[in-house]
């Protein structure tokens, strides 16, 4: 299917020129090296590669990774994320090298083949697309949307939101810029927003088969499919920085496999988001004027229940809260092993559905901040 891209508005020439004195710290990238050739022995030529990556910073304020090092940095900085729980299979992520795309529709198209190859029939793979870094003389293109796939939260009249209001500025944006909005629904899959260095931002509506969504049942209960939920596959991070060695990737959209708790205990739960719980816990029957009935926990299970099962039955790679916790210890066994500090930042580590009952709740964890990392814009 074929990828629409529409024209917007002018880049913000102020950050434009915020970037023209930006030089990489030499001590970030000869610490990253160094972590490089310590970790891969068989490379040879640290020495070697210090004096040229030291002559490109003084001739240019920059310099340039090599393939191995920018697929070595992108893993680690998986590795280094405090906030995930599945960084046990950190070294399969597989890293797309798109240093040469710069224009808002090479990103459109390689944020497109991005999802296609995550997804494939189901079973996905862990993946980044490095697009091109910032540099001295020019920032590198940007994603405004956090993930490639967001669903749209439409204001309406009396201050409510249709879809998911996490959205909403986003989807006023899209709106502003554009976007016609969909069908109005509660899951309308929003536009990727890119904005390179020069010219236009563009608005790029995702094609139907770069977004598999899987609809949502229950087991046991067939009028859940009633309650018309959904969610997509592959959450893909669109709006960090991938900063390895002192260089800031600010394009570098990547992506694991769900943990059934996000959707269920989260996205669907909050209800800041799509607020469901009440909704589950009538159609159960539970007694909700009473916190005592323990009616939103109840609620909690079954729509847990429904998405780990809709995922599994679509044959869609997911994981449970419990069967997390217990390879996250096992990865930070071998990382202690290997003599590496293992940063967790405990509130997210924890699973948001029963919390005591996973072995990552009983023990504190390590919460220095490591490089190469996926940051935040400064």
């Amino acid at each position: 299917m074929r990828t629409w891209i529409t024209s917007l508005r002018p880049f913000d020439a102020p950050a434009m020129r915020s970037w023209l004195e930006r030089t990489t710290d030499l001590r970030e990238a000869e610490r990253f090296i160094r972590l490089y050739h310590a970790e891969n022995p068989s490379v040879g030529g640290l020495y070697a590669r210090l004096r040229d990556v030291t002559r490109d910073v003084a001739r240019t304020g920059t310099y340039t990774h090599t393939f191995e090092e920018l697929e070595f940095g992108a893993r680690v900085a998986w590795r280094n994320s405090s906030r995930c729980i599945g960084r046990l299979y950190w070294r399969s992520l597989r890293v797309r090298d798109r240093r040469q795309v710069s224009t808002a529709e090479g990103v459109a198209l390689e944020c497109v083949d991005h999802l296609r190859e995550a997804t494939g029939d189901g079973k996905i793979r862990p993946t980044v697309t490095v697009l091109q870094p910032d540099t001295p003389a020019l920032p590198g293109p940007r994603i405004l949307n956090d993930q490639l796939v967001r669903y749209a939260g439409h204001r309406v009249r009396g201050g409510q939101v249709v879809g998911d209001p996490k959205n909403a500025e986003l989807t006023d944006m899209a709106k502003a810029l554009g976007w016609r909005g969909g069908t109005g629904g509660r899951f309308d899959v929003l536009p990727v927003i890119i904005q390179a260095a020069f010219g236009d931002p563009l608005l790029c509506n995702l094609p139907g088969d770069a977004v598999l969504e899987v609809p949502l049942v229950h087991p046991e209960y067939p009028w859940f499919a009633d309650l018309g939920l959904r969610w997509h596959a592959v959450p893909a991070i669109s709006d960090m920085c991938l900063e390895i060695g002192g260089i800031c990737y600010p394009c570098a959209p990547f992506n694991g496999w769900y943990m059934g708790t996000e959707i269920g205990a989260r996205n669907l739960a909050d209800t800041n988001r799509y607020d469901q719980l009440a909704v589950v816990a009538e159609r159960l029957g539970l007694d909700t004027s009473t916190e005592r009935s323990l009616w939103r926990d109840h609620a909690l299970v079954e729509l847990n229940v429904a998405v780990l099962h809709s995922f599994e039955q679509a044959g869609v790679t997911m994981t449970d809260h419990h069967t997390e916790s217990r390879r996250f210890l096992t990865h930070l066994a071998k990382e202690e092993k290997a003599g590496r500090v293992c940063p967790a930042d405990w509130s997210w580590i924890v699973p948001p559905l029963s919390g005591s009952a996973t072995p990552v709740f009983h023990r504190y964890y390590d919460t220095s901040v490591l490089t190469p990392a996926f940051a935040h814009h400064r």
